[in-house]
């Protein structure tokens, strides 16, 4: 087995080489003087198992481009297997059509990595779980609930705690926290009039002196988490706290954040830490190296990864 790492997400992928035991893969990924990407291998992978992990976030185009031509690379150098381990999956919100002649991007996405030569997916967190079907290969779906959980459990005692979804969407996940720490539930219904958007309509479920935690897989604006935080406590929450798998946090999101009664933002490091989230009082972040690190040595194996789960 070997381990690549492109330049999206380099911390993590030193993370998960650490618990693995296994050093990175020496490999070039780097630009020319008019930003093509190029790609050099320098250790021979004729037959190897090779993880390549660089999620596409910010700059999508350019960290995707550079995991497609990576791909390439390790398929014309002969590896056994490429599996592209990707903690955020770019474009994953463009997962249907939201109107007359718009794309369907995340299937576009899909089609290019495997077109690239990958033989396997493995992620985290998709935004949409039909997304795996986009693929003609293998796609394994990790879930950082198991790591919110262990955190919450760690930072919050007594019965008082709601996990709280911020959209009828992402209730499956809420309910499945809430069941893990047999916390009551409740629902904000909200109204997106456009991206990026989002009313505060009504809470769903009862909020009154309970220690409220929002649970989501994506902030990016983090407009619609500043919201509900606000309406969660016009309502009479104790407090309010926020745990969201992947922390896109683009332009004036972490000063939202900061400024809104948000106890605390937890995140993943999916997704490379700004400055500003490093400095922020109210964000911190969780690693999910360890997680990615076991999916990967169990596949593999060929071992079962759903049982992490279990």
């Amino acid at each position: 087995m070997k381990i690549l790492a492109c330049n999206a997400n380099r911390p993590l992928a030193e993370a998960i080489s650490a618990y693995l035991h296994i050093p990175l893969t020496d490999a070039s990924v780097r630009r020319f003087s008019d930003m093509e990407v190029f790609v050099e291998i320098h250790e021979n992978v004729r037959g190897e198992d090779v993880f390549v992990i660089q999620p596409t976030s910010y700059p999508a185009n350019d960290n995707l481009m550079e995991l497609l031509v990576t791909l390439d690379a390790l398929k014309r150098g002969s590896a056994r297997r490429a599996t592209a381990v990707i903690p955020y999956y770019g474009y994953a919100r463009q997962d249907r059509k939201s109107g007359p002649r718009t794309p369907i991007s995340a299937k576009l996405v899909a089609n290019m990595i495997t077109a690239a030569g990958a033989d396997r997916v493995l992620t985290l967190d998709l935004h949409a779980g039909q997304i795996q079907g986009f693929f003609d290969i293998p796609t394994d779906n990790l879930f950082s609930a198991p790591v919110f959980v262990q955190d919450i459990k760690e930072r919050f005692d007594g019965g008082d705690l709601t996990i709280v979804s911020p959209d009828v969407g992402g209730v499956l996940r809420a309910r499945a926290i809430a069941r893990r720490l047999d916390a009551d539930l409740a629902i904000i219904d909200k109204r997106r009039e456009r991206a990026g958007v989002s009313e505060v309509m009504n809470i769903i479920g009862d909020v009154q002196g309970r220690r409220c935690i929002l649970v989501d897989d994506i902030v990016d604006s983090a407009g619609t988490l500043c919201n509900a935080a606000e309406a969660l406590m016009e309502r009479g929450a104790k407090s309010v706290s926020a745990y969201v798998t992947h922390g896109v946090l683009s332009g004036g999101a972490v000063a939202r954040v900061t400024a809104a009664p948000i106890a605390a933002l937890v995140t993943t490091d999916s997704i490379a830490a700004t400055e500003a989230v490093r400095v922020a009082r109210n964000i911190r972040r969780l690693s999910i190296a360890p997680l990615m690190a076991e999916a990967i040595q169990r596949i593999s194996e060929e071992r079962s990864v759903s049982s992490l789960f279990a």
